[in-house]
């Protein structure tokens, strides 16, 4: 079985602060991406890594990332698009028809290398799996201001990546979305939208998203 991984490293990270996106700023001396980039090559179910980034950052990737650190499963750095699905969406057609695919965020640099193999391996027997973690706080909605109502804390799960699914499905949930002009931030909701079930992997609180500056100090102090 061939696993393939998109790293999604398109955003423009203007919350994060700094001069460069967040998934290029230095934790623990290194890019961000590059914490990331190191779990992929450590993880034995994972063959090749295609790095999806803007196109007015591809210089960047190539000679600040690719070039320096030279990480042997990179096969390609693509040119992203617009929106987070349109960038996913040009990393699936780079690759060389795996018979999985593994999509992740640039910015979760602390994902554990057996969740990682876990996920690719729930998807090769199920098709589509995510990694997710239960809420530690009560969850309401709101509308104008006011508590719309409570959930049920039970039923809720907070989606982390990577999320694996199996390459035809994939392919196929993504033009569908195209064809419906259907947009999502998450991968597995175009699954969904298609009619196949996905099955949750429960993650870990450490696999966190860097978003805000005051992340970066959390992450620094996870490095150490």
């Amino acid at each position: 079985m061939k696993t393939s991984a998109i790293i999604v490293a398109a955003g423009q990270g203007l919350r994060s602060g700094g001069d460069l996106p967040k998934q290029f700023q230095a934790i623990g001396g290194k890019p961000v991406i590059c914490h990331t980039l190191e779990k992929f090559e450590a993880c034995a179910a994972v063959d090749d890594v295609f790095i999806v980034a803007s196109q007015d950052w591809l210089p960047h990737v190539t000679q600040e990332i690719v070039e320096r650190y030279r990480f042997p499963k990179i096969r390609q750095v693509v040119a992203g698009g617009k929106e987070r699905q349109d960038s996913v969406y040009q990393g699936l057609k780079a690759l060389d028809n795996p018979d999985v695919v593994v999509v992740h965020d640039a910015v979760r640099p602390f994902v554990a290398v057996d969740k990682i193999a876990l996920v690719v391996a729930t998807a090769a027997e199920n098709g589509a799996a995510i990694l997710a973690i239960p809420p530690r706080d009560t969850i309401k909605t709101g509308h104008a201001g006011m508590v719309g109502e409570t959930l049920d804390r039970a039923t809720l799960w907070s989606v982390q990546t990577p999320q694996a699914f199996k390459y035809d499905l994939l392919l196929a949930a993504y033009d569908r979305a195209f064809e419906d002009g259907n947009y999502s931030t998450d991968e597995s909701a175009l699954v969904e939208a298609i009619g196949h079930p996905v099955r949750i992997v429960e993650g870990d609180f450490e696999n966190m998203k860097i978003t805000v500056p005051a992340d970066f100090k959390l992450a620094e102090a996870l490095l150490r």
